[in-house]
């Protein structure tokens, strides 16, 4: 069963979580929730293709029934903020707004690289992640590189490089603010990828745990190059025990979306949209047989030849630098 709660929805069997994404309805419809939950939709009126998202909605969500973003209302941020201020280290520089505690400071951004992006990482939890915060009911989960949350809990911090609306604290994983042994369990979902210093930030993760508390931390290995705004390291799940080698009971698994079939579907994705339109087909077309033949016999031909740099970079089998000592 649900309930309205402000311009959202809560559902009444568990009240610690609200979802900021729900479907777009002539009752609940504002322009601006419309087209962040839409960027296609949004770079459509950019460009002018579009009017607005109203015309848009009125036109298609009868048959397409897009998303709406709704507000968080200000109370759950300040039951969170209350929960996070006394967990900061005494000497953490940081501001606070309505919305967050921004830990992001200038030297920071510099030293790890933090650049404004307009790319947006979300994803929404799988089965074992909603497992271990409902493990976690009572006490409080960090979410490291939490991205863009379409639901919001109660029990999660969310910490990131990014003021998202569901973002709670603003800081790098490298130099994490908050005091030892802070947290009940720590999340780390595709982060490990994007950080200078993988090592550092899994000693800070292993660091704000509280003594027997819950790590679940993915790392991808055969996922091609993107970007939150940059992309460092993949690594194997020796690499990824090595991160967290003082931790016990230690295991890795492959399930959901980090089944092979999902790096090969990314892989032939990108490998199409990167050739010319006229080689596209040819692609399409080969067989999966044709494609195992020997790599040699199939570099010279145009599949191959045609692709383009960016894509080269996106799914390099692997890259050589070049590089000189300075004097």
């Amino acid at each position: 069963m649900e309930l309205a709660f402000g311009s959202g929805i809560l559902n009444r069997m568990n009240p610690e979580q609200f979802r900021l994404l729900v479907p777009a309805t002539v009752e609940n419809f504002d322009e601006s929730g419309y087209l962040a939950a839409n960027p296609d939709i949004a770079e459509a009126v950019k460009a002018g293709t579009v009017s607005s998202a109203r015309a848009h909605f009125d036109a298609f969500n009868a048959t397409e029934s897009r998303p709406l973003r709704v507000p968080l209302p200000i109370e759950w941020k300040h039951r969170k903020l209350h929960r996070v201020r006394p967990l900061l280290g005494p000497d953490i520089p940081h501001r606070e707004t309505l919305q967050l505690i921004d830990c992001l400071t200038d030297a920071l951004r510099e030293e790890f690289s933090v650049i404004p992006t307009n790319n947006v990482s979300a994803h929404e939890y799988d089965p074992p992640t909603l497992a271990l915060l409902e493990r976690h009911a009572d006490g409080l989960v960090l979410d490291c590189g939490a991205g863009q949350r379409n639901t919001y809990y109660a029990n999660v911090v969310n910490y990131e490089i990014v003021a998202y609306d569901s973002t709670d604290v603003l800081g790098v994983a490298e130099r994490l603010p908050f005091k030892d042994a802070s947290f009940d369990a720590v999340v780390c979902m595709n982060v490990l990828e994007h950080v200078k210093d993988p090592f550092q930030v899994a000693r800070e993760l292993m660091r704000v745990l509280k003594p027997g508390g819950e790590l679940l931390c993915v790392a991808p290995l055969l996922q091609p190059l993107h970007g939150y705004p940059h992309h460092y390291f993949n690594m194997t799940h020796q690499g990824l025990l090595s991160l967290f080698e003082p931790m016990t009971d230690k295991r890795t698994e492959v399930y959901g979306a980090m089944h092979p079939i999902w790096a090969l579907n990314w892989i032939l994705a990108s490998y199409h949209a990167g050739l010319p339109h006229e080689q596209r087909g040819q692609f399409a077309a080969m067989t999966v047989t044709q494609l195992l033949a020997s790599p040699s016999s199939l570099e010279l031909e145009t599949i191959a030849t045609a692709l383009s740099q960016a894509a080269r970079t996106e799914l390099a089998s692997a890259h050589a630098l070049s590089a000189r000592k300075p004097h």
